[in-house]
């Protein structure tokens, strides 16, 4: 049922369903539930970074992904290989950077709405991607190349994610973008907005919530400083429909909007109008938002790759973020397809 405004192709069996690029890192989640941050007395250690992420959540649906990472010569970086190899994630591209260190991120749980987290990527292994790295990786041969927001933050690994999905462009590979904008991870939320825009043009889907969408146009004046003489009003205004117009005329033919328990509205980009899909999510009872997302971008992705219409594609990925959600952490808590279905099934199906 191939129903995508995106044609995946026929590729070569020596590629992947899925070659996700980006961040990686060790997760310390708080193990006191509700506790203040700065009254936790113990934390969890799992895996995350959003492409870390929906490789593992692709995985466990069935896929095939390859994950081109970077980790330090160190003991975070082999916690992080040992856990992918055993989830069965392609690992043999990902290069261990001399002088880095892999990444961690700490976070806390205070449930329904506070998840602090603070981030240690100062030197970190994975913002050392070169070109170099992504040239071994069998990008054109594979279905779909993954590439997020935080890849394009700083060099050398800017240049190595626009190489990667120019080298999926020229191929007729589909690039899928998740916007994964985290605020401390730039100068300057303005070069953000700059950098994502720039990539737009080698970009099929795009992946994001409300606020990214509005940080990658910058609509959004909250977070980006712009004088109201160099803007128009609709901009200045933060209107979410006129950042996704703008986005959509940049290049991809495709944007999720997530929504949180609301589930997601996708955007169509048509020859004449732009075509809106409403795809309602499923209610439970959240202990922990962070890395819903992923599991969401996991689930779409599957469809995606499957040729399952979007609206079908995306109930799925709200079902792999509802799962998550009421768990402890991200990656180690990916559902499998068997475990997704039967909740889809119990929830009112697709």
């Amino acid at each position: 049922m191939q129903n995508n405004a995106i044609d995946n192709g026929e590729q070569a069996s020596s590629g992947y369903d899925i070659v996700a690029m980006g961040r990686s890192s060790i997760d310390l989640y708080s193990n006191n539930i509700g506790a203040p941050f700065e009254e936790i007395t113990s934390f969890a250690a799992y895996v995350g970074g959003c492409p870390t992420n929906i490789s593992v959540g692709t995985r466990r649906l069935g896929l095939r992904p390859a994950l081109l990472t970077a980790v330090g010569d160190d003991q975070v970086g082999n916690f992080i290989l040992h856990f992918l190899r055993n989830e069965g994630v392609e690992t043999r591209y990902i290069p261990t950077k001399a002088g880095r260190r892999s990444s961690a991120v700490v976070l806390g749980i205070e449930p329904p709405d506070r998840f602090p987290l603070t981030y240690y990527r100062d030197n970190c292994a994975d913002i050392a991607l070169t070109i170099d790295d992504v040239l071994p990786v069998p990008i054109a041969q594979s279905k779909v190349l993954l590439i997020s927001g935080t890849g394009l933050s700083q060099e050398p690994s800017r240049s190595a994610t626009l190489f990667a999905a120019e080298t999926a462009r020229q191929a007729g590979v589909p690039v899928a973008l998740d916007i994964d904008f985290r605020p401390d991870q730039w100068h300057d939320a303005r070069a953000f907005g700059i950098t994502i825009r720039s990539a737009l043009r080698l970009v099929d889907v795009v992946i994001g919530t409300e606020d990214e969408i509005n940080a990658a146009m910058l609509s959004d004046t909250s977070q980006v400083q712009v004088a109201h003489s160099q803007v128009s009003d609709a901009r200045v205004s933060g209107d979410i429909e006129f950042a996704i117009a703008q986005l959509l005329r940049l290049g991809p033919r495709v944007l999720a909007q997530k929504r949180g328990a609301a589930g997601a509205r996708l955007h169509l980009a048509g020859e004449k109008e732009t075509t809106v899909i409403d795809v309602p999510g499923f209610p439970v009872e959240v202990q922990n938002i962070l890395g819903a997302g992923d599991a969401f971008a996991s689930g779409l992705l599957y469809g995606f790759v499957k040729g399952w219409d979007w609206h079908r594609a995306a109930r799925l990925g709200n079902a792999c973020g509802a799962i998550l959600v009421t768990k402890h952490g991200c990656a180690n808590f990916m559902p499998t397809y068997d475990e997704v279905m039967a909740f889809v099934q119990t929830h009112g199906g697709f």
